[in-house]
């Protein structure tokens, strides 16, 4: 009965909590109405909501700008993924190292917006540190207002603050691989690349599957740099700053119900693709495992005999 307890209370607090305001959510898609609009008094309109988010230039628009973050998850991948294959082994000042790229991970998404909302205007830091470099103030672009650059200026803004997480994950999983198929590596005579690949990141394939979900979950929904850095203006409005915008603001809560469940369709969708990428990347990753345990086996037999030659000597 204890079990059962302990059990129901959690579920409970689920269906409470997540899926009956995701039911609701879902239903509200299909109405046009205000969040006062009396029950009795909201208008049925169908799918009219889900057209309108990809016939409507913001709704659409800023779906296309999560390309940008996307674009950034996938360069702060490959950086997290080089930085720990680096830090897992003995490196000279690599835990100071490691604490300086976690820390941004650990301040608040909206202190981290108005930091870099100084640190981008015109004049101030950015641009002097740029100037010291020896460039020219005056031709240097508004980093928040050039619509040629102030996209990418946020997506730096969230690669500085979520890499450092990211790298830890990566270095968890790297540090639990065997050393002693390092060493059967060694044997062979494979170099650091062909150990990365055929070692490395073999063993490390799921948290690279769940970073990479992580991060294009993150890109699709990204809200805190250009919400507070530039308020989504000069066509920075990501997906849930538009979302935002048109549920608070403007009141048409079916449309951001529905933005919402496009959102969530799009994001297993998403997810799913990452599934068979994965799948047909790591393919050969069984045998591959296989042969490094023989090898793994071959190095301790090597070792008894070894032992029992100096034994018997």
């Amino acid at each position: 009965m204890i079990c059962v307890g302990f059990t129901i209370i959690p579920l409970l607090l689920l269906l409470i909590f997540t899926y009956v305001p995701f039911g609701k959510m879902v239903q509200f898609s299909f109405y046009r109405m205000k969040y006062t609009t009396p029950v009795d008094k909201r208008q049925f309109v169908g799918l009219r909501n889900y057209s309108d988010v990809f016939s409507r230039s913001d709704c659409f628009g800023a779906l296309k700008l999560s390309l940008y973050y996307i674009a950034g998850a996938l360069i702060q991948l490959v950086l997290a993924l080089f930085l720990a294959t680096i830090l897992s082994f003995k490196v000279k000042g690599g835990n100071i190292f490691k604490g300086f790229m976690f820390f941004p991970y650990l301040i608040s998404g909206i202190a981290i917006g108005f930091i870099f909302k100084f640190f981008y205007t015109r004049g101030f830091v950015f641009d002097t540190i740029l100037g010291w470099c020896g460039f020219n103030p005056d031709s240097l672009p508004y980093w928040l207002k050039d619509t040629r650059i102030n996209n990418w200026s946020l997506v730096a803004t969230s690669v500085w603050r979520y890499m450092g997480q990211m790298m830890v994950l990566f270095i968890g999983a790297i540090m639990s691989v065997d050393a002693e198929l390092y060493e059967a590596a060694d044997l062979d005579g494979a170099n650091k690349l062909q150990q990365f690949k055929h070692i490395i990141l073999p063993s490390i394939k799921t948290i690279v599957t769940l970073n990479i979900i992580l991060s294009i979950t993150g890109s699709l929904s990204a809200f805190e740099p250009p919400f507070v850095i530039t308020n989504g203006g000069n066509g920075t409005g990501t997906y849930f700053v538009i979302m935002n915008r048109i549920a608070h603001t403007s009141q048409k809560v079916g449309l951001a119900c529905a933005m919402a469940v496009v959102l969530l369709v799009i994001i297993l969708i998403c997810a799913g693709l990452q599934q068979l990428f994965f799948k047909y990347v790591f393919r050969d990753a069984e045998s591959q495992d296989e042969s490094y345990s023989a090898k793994k086996a071959r190095l301790k037999a090597e070792k008894a005999a070894q032992k029992a030659m100096k034994g018997g000597n």
